[in-house]
């Protein structure tokens, strides 16, 4: 583990929106199709992430596996670097991978949390975990506390750890501390500038090796662009609301409409949000269109980027939808 040769040229993530055997049956549809991992999403209103990885991790033999991404707010960091254990565990051969960012703000906020988010929740978290994957017995006493605390069983080694993100401290921090960055991106301007904050930070530890910046893209593609276009309308409302100022500044997004979008997530009132999503917010924050025009926009990201994150919501056909993210990707190598 730890290894170059399990870090994720093109991943995909499967959001827990279905079921786990659904999850599962699309884990083996990504492996099929050549991806090199599976992340799940994990937020508290959809399946638990773990246990779809779990199934996904015994349906497939070769894919890495691993949250995309877990935060350390809602569970505590030592009991979240033990169920990253248990599934690099389960998983065997290396295939555990580690996403973990400082949450959704959205989702955060029903669980009064949306004001704990920040980086050092984040890095103390991996920091951590590393130590106790390494069978250490940690003490902490920062964001969270922790006295004399282990695993009681073998611990996995190392597990690459990459830190979901978008902020510009949260780039810099990835890039000195962690295996990679998934960027949430999905315009080549925005990866252009996820580069630049990357390659600012010029104190990355030695033991790390080579950093990965991945575009974790929100992705619709199908036969249909218009399709494709329709289905990407919820991923987009919950990236848009979630947006930082600089990023919708930068893409000419209305800062209220996007506080609007925000609003009605947080209140359930999905369709409402829905709705508001423009066609410049799809343009900025999905690749949405056929296979070809997919093919265009991963040969711009890959222009800043070393791997891209196929993202939901996939496209209206979901094995579809792999099968042309795959061929897309190949062209636009």
């Amino acid at each position: 583990m730890g290894s170059d040769s399990n870090r994720p040229e093109l991943a995909v993530e499967l959001a827990p929106e279905h079921p786990v055997d659904r999850m599962a049956e699309l884990g083996v549809a990504a492996e099929d199709a050549g991806y090199d991992a599976v992340f799940s999403a994990h937020h508290y209103n959809n399946r638990d992430a773990f246990a779809a990885l779990h199934r996904i991790a015994a349906e497939t033999r070769d894919i890495s596996v691993g949250p995309g991404v877990a935060n350390p707010l809602e569970v505590h960091p030592v009991t979240l670097a033990s169920k990253m254990a248990t599934l690099a565990e389960a998983a065997g051969e290396g295939r555990g991978v580690f996403g973990i960012g400082p949450g959704d703000p959205s989702t955060l906020g029903n669980l009064g949390l949306d004001d704990d988010r920040g980086l050092r929740p984040v890095l103390e978290a991996f920091s951590v975990a590393r130590r106790l994957w390494q069978g250490e017995r940690v003490d902490h006493d920062g964001t969270f506390e922790a006295t004399d605390a282990g695993l009681n069983y073998e611990p996995p080694g190392e597990i690459p750890v990459y830190v979901g993100g978008e902020g510009p401290h949260m780039c810099k921090m990835a890039a000195k501390h962690a295996e990679g960055l998934l960027f949430n991106g999905s315009h080549p301007d925005d990866l252009a500038w996820a580069r630049e904050q990357v390659e600012s930070q010029n104190q990355r530890l030695d033991a790390l090796g080579e950093f990965d910046l991945l575009a974790y893209a929100s992705v619709s593609v199908a036969d249909d662009r218009e399709k494709a276009r329709e289905a990407a309308r919820p991923p987009v409302a919950f990236i848009a609301a979630g947006a930082a100022p600089p990023v919708l500044e930068r893409h000419g997004v209305d800062r209220e409409r996007a506080s609007e979008l925000g609003e009605h997530i947080g209140a359930g009132e999905f369709s409402e949000a829905f709705d508001l999503v423009t066609e410049p917010m799809l343009d900025a924050f999905c690749v949405a269109g056929t296979e070809a025009d997919v093919a265009e926009r991963f040969a711009a990201l890959r222009e800043h980027a070393d791997g891209i994150v196929v993202g939901s919501p996939l496209g209206p056909e979901p094995e579809r939808a792999l099968s042309l993210a795959a061929a897309a990707a190949d062209r636009s190598r």
